[in-house]
């Protein structure tokens, strides 16, 4: 446990670029507005039973075309 512990401080205290820290930093700042921002409106969509329709169509009929599967669920809207 010590040797995973001074191996850890000992990667802390390396000095690292300007240009490393802004690209890291930069990088899970992108990440954190993708989970924000992407996956309300997944579960929005999830939640209209026309596109739970939709898509349990296009499961059960894998060469049907989105209007086809529309078509079929309009008895739902």
């Amino acid at each position: 446990m010590n040797h995973q512990f001074d191996e850890l401080t000992k990667n802390l205290a390396q000095s690292v670029t300007r240009r490393a820290a802004l690209k890291k930093f930069g990088v899970g700042l992108a990440g954190m507005a993708l989970a924000c921002f992407g996956l309300p409106s997944q579960a929005k969509a999830d939640k209209n039973p026309f596109h739970r329709c939709v898509k349990k169509c296009l499961r059960q009929h894998p060469t049907w075309s989105v209007y086809q599967c529309e078509s079929s669920c309009i008895v739902i809207r």
